[in-house]
């Protein structure tokens, strides 16, 4: 019997080795997850770890670098094998990485570029997301004044998608075709403070705007309701992210463009990404992974996944990918585009 009992016990040990060793706990830092589509993006991560028997905690940074910091020693403090950050503020951020890397831990740097060569670079092609939406701008709009409204200046991302969105303006600039009036960063991507940007250069141009440049569709909701308190909304307005209410007003008619970066599969190559470093994978070793130099200098490894710009052309996409409901996205439309007709 005592012979049975210890075999059994060795047994038992072989058997739940392997099985613990496997049970590893991704944390996520989220900047600011009161916006719409982080919680898909979480839906995404959350499945993926699920799959590969994985466990998710997270911390909201409240749009504050400060908590974020705080959150991700926390994060560490409770045994996390990797982390993905999507960073508040790239600079600060550093001192995040450096702990993150004595613990040996890894950090997949996630939509937002973290300027260290110690963490994975996860995002869409986000200087093709600002050519995007600057093409379906002027296909609209291929004369007059244009406003950039930009993203946070904290977020790398934002000077991406104005680039990509230079290149596409530029011809047009210089043939005086179009005259950028109105230029601003919208502090923490805030929608209040992108309206209020708009507003002040509206009041600022007399209202002789005809065609905006908003880098997300965050931002494009605030700059639409500007335009609306001036009896303005129609004119061609650009975005990102494929959120509801940003794809209701393109079947409306009060945005032009959503640049859509299919958030489910970004959060599952996050997830994925971050199981397989926790395990061991060299970043080099992850599927898709490209030797990228950023715009300061630093060599990382990234993935870059494709964006598709959705407008009223072929707002069908959407709907049957799943992403939206075909009565959210027609909702208070008569006589639309399709699928909304």
């Amino acid at each position: 019997m005592r012979s049975l009992v210890m075999a059994a016990a060795v047994a038992a040990i072989g058997l739940t080795t392997p099985t613990l060793a496997q049970a590893l706990t991704v944390g996520v830092s989220w900047s600011n997850f009161q916006e719409e589509r982080w919680r898909t993006d979480e839906a995404a991560i959350r499945a993926a770890l699920e799959e590969a028997g994985a466990t998710y905690v997270s911390a909201d940074a409240q749009s504050s670098s400060a908590k974020q910091l705080s959150d991700i020693e926390s994060l560490i403090a409770q045994g996390v094998d990797a982390l993905i950050i999507l960073a508040q503020d790239a600079q600060a951020i550093g001192p995040a990485v450096q702990r993150a890397a004595d613990e040996g831990i890894p950090v997949v740097g996630y939509d937002r570029l973290i300027e260290d060569p110690r963490a994975f670079y996860l995002t869409f092609d986000n200087v093709e997301v600002g050519r995007m939406q600057a093409r379906a701008v002027l296909e609209q709009a291929p004369e007059g004044n244009y406003v950039m409204i930009k993203g946070s200046p904290t977020d790398p991302n934002a000077d991406f998608l104005r680039g990509g969105q230079q290149e596409v303006l530029q011809e047009a600039i210089d043939a005086g075709r179009i005259t950028i009036v109105g230029e601003a960063y919208t502090d923490a991507w805030l929608p209040a403070n992108a309206q209020r940007n708009m507003e002040q250069i509206l009041t600022a141009q007399d209202n002789q705007v005809d065609a905006v440049v908003a880098s997300n569709d965050g931002t494009a909701g605030g700059v639409v309701a500007a335009l609306a308190a001036q009896g303005m909304d129609g004119i061609p307005v650009s975005g990102q992210d494929g959120d509801h209410a940003a794809l209701n007003r393109i079947a409306r008619g009060t945005q032009t463009v959503s640049v859509w970066k299919d958030a489910r599969d970004l959060g599952r190559a996050a997830g994925e990404i971050a199981v397989a470093l926790a395990n061991g994978t060299e970043m080099s070793g992850i599927e898709g992974a490209q030797q990228w130099t950023s715009p300061g200098g630093t060599e990382l490894w990234a993935r870059f996944l494709e964006p598709v710009p959705v407008t009223r052309d072929n707002l069908s996409v959407v709907v049957d990918a799943g992403w939206i409901s075909q009565e959210a996205l027609c909702q208070g439309v008569t006589g639309g585009p399709a699928p909304c007709n």
